[in-house]
């Protein structure tokens, strides 16, 4: 089941949390008509969490997800948010992976950045360092949950086998990962993974080499934060994916 909700509606649901002390504001995209909501949270001094949604615009669950853990009060307090509900208002007013301008945003996080969206978020961050920075997503092809896991050289994965925990307790499903599984990464004659059950995890320096257009969990990265991208199964119920999401990032924050 798909729930149909407009950007507009997103957009004023946020702007209704300033009510409960939340900061939201809009940040111009550079060189295009629009622009992008960002809003802070949690304790200004207390280490960073960054939290994005919506980066493809056909992943319609993963932004509402994020409001709801926000409006719902599921932040831990011990950190400060910076959180961006929707990081491609364009390509989810149109349903689609891309922008308005034929982008795909997670591609577009190389140097400067190569979308507008991708340039207000860099220039936005360019006076912040994050500990974690968590992007939700979902996949069309999965029929269960997953994160990836990009891990610094002879780093052992922290999350992952939590996560997937936690969605056992839930009843939620996990994707099982093999071989054939499209991890949407550029092709590479050794990819650069480590497949286990609901989780991806990633020689980052190794994806650093390979992609040419940067996703935001690779920006992110050179700036120093562990970054996770978890991603929630499409076909499966709108409620099922919502809650998929508040548990993948209540976990997370709890075990930092």
């Amino acid at each position: 089941m798909t729930c149909l909700r407009t950007y507009e509606e997103l957009s004023d649901a946020w702007r209704a949390l300033r009510r409960r002390g939340v900061s939201v504001r809009e940040v111009a995209c550079v060189n295009a008509p629009r622009t992008l909501l960002v809003a802070e949270a949690g304790n200004p001094n207390a280490p960073a969490v960054s939290l994005t949604a919506g980066v493809h615009g056909d992943e319609p669950a993963a932004p509402w997800a994020l409001l709801s853990i926000v409006r719902d009060g599921l932040l831990d307090p011990r950190f400060g948010y910076r959180i961006w509900p929707c990081l491609n208002p364009s390509g989810y007013a149109a349903g689609t992976r891309r922008n308005a301008e034929g982008i795909d945003v997670n591609r577009s996080f190389s140097r400067g950045g190569s979308s507008a969206e991708a340039r207000a978020v860099i220039t936005a961050t360019r006076d912040r360092r994050f500990a974690l920075a968590l992007d939700l997503h979902e996949d069309f092809e999965a029929d269960g949950c997953y994160l990836y896991e990009p891990l610094r050289p002879s780093a052992e994965p922290r999350f992952a086998a939590r996560v997937v925990e936690a969605l056992d307790r839930a009843g939620l499903p996990v994707q099982t990962i093999g071989t054939d599984f499209d991890l949407g990464t550029p092709d590479a004659e050794t990819p650069p993974y480590r497949l286990v059950r609901g989780a991806v995890l990633g020689d980052a320096e190794a994806e650093l080499r390979l992609f040419k257009g940067l996703p935001s969990s690779l920006f992110y990265y050179r700036r120093g934060s562990q970054p996770l991208t978890f991603e929630t199964p499409r076909p499966r119920p709108w409620d099922e994916r919502i809650a998929a999401h508040r548990v993948f990032v209540t976990t997370v924050l709890s075990a930092l």
